[in-house]
């Protein structure tokens, strides 16, 4: 697993114990802007989670598709990661 894979990988570990806590926190009836409050740490956490899974693509496979000197495959792949940006 390369160092991206790991970083994400603890990214999404962490949003997961957050949404036990948000859980929690709506079982429990806590003040609504606490909760929201919270949503928002998890969901910058999968951002970023997302983010280092897209470095990564691009330093194995848009860096290997340029070693090859694919032009049409460094495209696709660089139209992949720009959707997946977007979404």
């Amino acid at each position: 697993m390369n160092d991206e894979r790991k970083k994400a990988l603890q990214n999404i570990k962490t949003a997961r114990g957050q949404l036990d806590g948000i859980i929690r926190m709506i079982e429990e009836g806590r003040y609504c802007i606490d909760i929201s409050n919270q949503i928002s740490a998890s969901t910058a956490l999968l951002k970023k989670a997302n983010q280092h899974i897209l470095s990564g693509h691009l330093h194995s496979c848009v860096l290997t598709a340029i070693e090859e000197r694919d032009a049409e495959e460094k495209v696709s792949e660089i139209e992949a990661v720009i959707s997946a940006l977007l979404k």
